[in-house]
């Protein structure tokens, strides 16, 4: 009898209590990512830098640190990696140059920074924080958000550090198919024409993270899209586009992020959760249905309060990973 009660009382505690409290949450970008194109040594390459970013990430949290450290963490191991689309492995605008993004936000106090337009700072998730920080604005773009990076004493490189042959590459064959369809900058209603999509992936980088004092923060970084023009500036640096935060949730998007700028896609998700009483998973679903009907694709990713997740796309695949209260870590990339 004694037994039977005891396994009751265990039923009844994995109901309200067996779900597994998440604290990071992060990913490495969306789009056509299909194992039959992976080699395993890639593959394997993409999982341990991810665990990695994730373990930075939890060792902050698991020392008492602030969500927003433990957000630098994760996206400073994906910038300092040529695998993803920010920072080192940053793409390449159309007349060659690496354009850096980023933003971050808390969700205690609704502070937040963003960056945009950078091309000498090693880390923009850094600029972004020390915006933040340390000024009494949100945003800041191209040579005055160096300049102010530079006061703070962030690391600034030579714009030759974020080039990479692969990238270099992809701008290549992108233009190389907008020539031959000869149809420069084609875009019509906001769809890109076909040759736009020869490198069709989204490496933004994203990461919201959950701390031992119930905060939590939101963190994205990106380089743009391939072969860009005019100085355009994606969803990654908007607050409320890309990333956002609050008491009770934080979102990092990563696709095409005219779809998410239009569809105020982050801040929508808050809304949803705080308003609709929606869930994570069904409120980043609603969002991501609403941008394909719109014709973008990409994915996002969410924590809330009581560490439940989501890793919501629309695409192929999505480089993604998140890490229990516990330490346990799991990684996934493909749908």
């Amino acid at each position: 009898m004694k037994k039977i009660l005891l396994l009751f009382l265990v039923s009844i505690s994995m109901f309200f209590y067996g779900q597994k409290k998440y604290v990071v949450v992060i990913h490495g970008g969306a789009g056509t990512i299909l194992k039959k194109e992976m080699s395993p040594e890639l593959e394997q390459k993409y999982r341990d830098k991810l665990k990695e970013a994730l373990t930075k990430s939890y060792e902050k949290i698991k020392e008492g640190k602030s969500s927003l450290e433990a957000v630098e963490a994760a996206i400073v191991v994906m910038e300092d990696s040529p695998l993803f689309n920010a920072g080192k492995g940053a793409v390449f605008t159309s007349d060659g140059r690496n354009e850096l993004d980023a933003s971050v936000m808390y969700g205690k106090d609704k502070s937040a920074g963003a960056v945009a337009g950078l091309t000498v700072v090693k880390n923009p998730i850094k600029a972004a924080l020390a915006v933040m920080q340390k000024s009494e604005h949100v945003m800041m773009i191209g040579k005055g958000a160096e300049q102010f990076s530079k006061n703070q004493g962030l690391e600034i490189v030579n714009p030759k550090y974020f080039w990479t042959q692969h990238r270099w590459d992809a701008l290549q064959k992108v233009k190389k198919a907008e020539l031959k369809a000869n149809q420069p900058n084609a875009f019509n209603n906001y769809h890109c024409p076909s040759y736009y999509w020869v490198d069709r992936k989204f490496g933004t980088v994203g990461c919201v993270a959950l701390d031992k004092e119930g905060n939590i923060a939101a963190g994205t970084s990106t380089g743009g899209m391939t072969n860009k023009k005019y100085g355009r500036v994606g969803d990654a640096p908007i607050i409320g586009a890309g990333t956002y935060a609050d008491e009770n949730i934080g979102i990092s998007g990563t696709g095409w992020g005219e779809f998410y700028i239009r569809t105020s896609a982050a801040r929508t998700v808050a809304a949803k959760y705080e308003y609709q009483n929606k869930d994570v998973k069904t409120a980043t679903e609603e969002v991501m249905l609403e941008i394909e009907k719109l014709g973008g694709d990409g994915g996002m990713i969410a924590l809330d309060k009581n560490g439940n997740v989501a890793m919501t796309f629309n695409t192929e695949g999505m480089y993604r990973g998140m890490v229990t209260e516990d330490g346990e870590i799991t990684i996934e990339i493909y749908k």
